[in-house]
């Protein structure tokens, strides 16, 4: 059975990707299991994949037989091909009569620059449409069974790129430190130690706790739990690298909470000899 059947199967009304147009799409956050339907449908009727570094491999498996791939990642600190030219690709495929998916890891419009991409395509008359994704910021959290909320625990969220306080971008750290509210790093490993310390200065405590989940949803995710004085030490000793995302607050603490609830749950079903349905799998890692 190929996607299209499978995906023809489980979803009425398949959207039809029309040669000539652009859609982009969020891959999720790595694991292909949390692949949307619709970006499925891309990968299924797709001429050519644009894809970012950090689409899975197996998530690429997906598109039709002869479709064709073309790199377009961006990691900071590495050497990427420039926006613009990127923009300029998508539009030049499109132009031919292709049908192109523009892949990227997690959701586009969560520090994707799909928002870029979109502007570029619409002036120059290019057809598009978007196609939404699981964010890594939030699902990277549950997967490490970290509650993005929690009642009693925090009232929101902040998502934030992970710049340092003297590059251009950069964050107001003070300010989402008199917050008091859970902080969400994407691309923020690099930065981490001035981050935390501009944080710090800031008036958030160092104690707070914090955490960070690597190759968050995959098979070697890890996880590394910590507090806001060393996270940023504590993730160079462990040997923490990119792909990461960083959570700076007391929802943090919940996890451990979760985690024993898990193992209280487990132990009761093995004795009580109940079979395992595995539905506390995520909560395990």
């Amino acid at each position: 059975m190929t996607a299209w059947d499978a995906l023809a199967a489980r979803r009425a009304g398949v959207p039809v990707f029309a040669p000539g147009t652009v859609w982009l799409a969020g891959a999720g956050p790595g694991d292909p299991g949390l692949l949307t339907l619709d970006a499925l449908a891309g990968l299924a009727q797709a001429d050519v994949v644009v894809h970012d570094a950090l689409v899975d491999a197996r998530v690429l498996a997906l598109a039709r037989s002869g479709a064709r791939m073309q790199f377009a990642g961006k990691r900071g600190g590495k050497p990427s091909i420039a926006q613009e030219d990127i923009s300029a690709q998508l539009i030049a495929l499109a132009k031919t009569g292709l049908r192109v998916l523009r892949l990227k890891g997690g959701d586009p419009f969560v520090f994707g620059r799909g928002g870029e991409e979109i502007l570029a395509l619409a002036a120059a008359g290019v057809a598009f449409r978007v196609v939404p994704g699981v964010t890594a910021g939030l699902s990277g959290l549950a997967s490490a069974c970290i509650p993005a909320t929690m009642r009693g625990v925090n009232q929101a969220i902040i998502l934030a790129t992970g710049h340092g306080p003297d590059e251009e971008g950069a964050m107001d750290w003070s300010a989402l430190a008199r917050t008091r509210q859970p902080i969400v790093l994407y691309m923020g490993l690099r930065n981490l130690e001035t981050i935390a310390a501009a944080l710090m200065r800031g008036g958030l405590p160092e104690s707070t706790p914090a955490a960070v989940i690597a190759s968050a949803t995959l098979a070697k995710q890890q996880v590394l739990v910590s507090r806001l004085e060393c996270i940023a030490s504590d993730a160079r000793a462990a040997d923490f690298a990119a792909p990461a995302i960083v959570v700076i607050g007391d929802v943090v603490d919940v996890r451990r909470q979760l985690l024993d609830a898990t193992a209280h749950a487990a132990a009761s079903a093995a004795a009580g000899g109940a079979a395992s349905s595995g539905e506390n799998s995520a909560c395990e890692k």
